[in-house]
């Protein structure tokens, strides 16, 4: 899809035609058109939800179905998350402004030990693509970390990401401190990385196992969905 686009004119597209062309663009990766078409979006009178929502969120779900299918693959993914971002640094202080309700909040971060980041990336972008709020504390971090972040952000989701065998059972660790501060019930709490799986999941008390970030958009969604409704 990529040569076509030089001598587009974006201004001169319907805005059916604009939206299609935006998910056309996050897939292939093209941030300078994402943002131009976000602008656009926005002189035509579109609210900043909208464009957030029928352009980006839309175009990324596309993306998330093709990398969980095995069609894109994760350089290709970044690169539309880094379309997307374009698009959300123009939207997210006009969103700000308008008081627009995120789906939910998350903080995310490697556990202590551990310096991988590729995964934590990818999933901080899909479910920022997805549009929730996500707070990525980076690599290396202790239980104290996590807990001020917690302490700081009150995300309703916490994730921990963990590539090594060794740095694995350290989530555990966190998990159990926060039941030990009477905290546990807080927070939805999502794992993943390559060596984990769904027994180890439910070994350390991790809300759900999440093998991939398009897995874990889902399951923050559905998780975060059903503790709204029971609240």
């Amino acid at each position: 899809m990529s040569d076509a686009n030089d001598d587009l004119d974006l201004s001169t597209l319907d805005d059916d035609e604009l939206i299609d062309q935006v998910h056309n663009d996050l897939y292939d990766g093209l941030r300078d058109e994402v943002i131009e078409a976000t602008n656009l979006l926005l002189g035509r009178g579109w609210a900043p939800d909208r464009v957030l929502g029928e352009a980006l969120v839309e175009g990324m779900r596309i993306v998330g179905i093709d990398f969980r299918d095995g069609i894109l693959f994760v350089p290709e993914v970044l690169l539309a998350a880094n379309a997307m971002k374009g698009g959300m640094e123009v939207l997210r202080p006009l969103l700000a402004e308008t008081g627009a309700e995120s789906i939910g909040k998350m903080v995310i971060g490697t556990v202590k030990g551990d310096i991988h980041d590729i995964g934590k990336n990818l999933v901080g972008m899909m479910m920022e693509g997805a549009g929730f709020e996500v707070i990525d504390i980076g690599i290396n971090n202790s239980v104290e970390k996590y807990l001020a972040a917690l302490e700081e952000h009150k995300p309703e989701i916490l994730g921990m990401s963990a590539l090594l065998t060794t740095t694995m059972p350290y989530m555990k660790v966190v998990i159990d401190t926060l039941k030990e501060k009477g905290m546990r019930e807080n927070f939805i709490v999502l794992v993943g990385g390559a060596p984990l799986n769904e027994e180890f999941g439910k070994a350390v008390g991790a809300d759900a196992y999440c093998r991939d970030a398009g897995t874990a958009v889902e399951t923050a969604k559905s998780l975060i969905a059903a503790r709204r409704a029971a609240a």
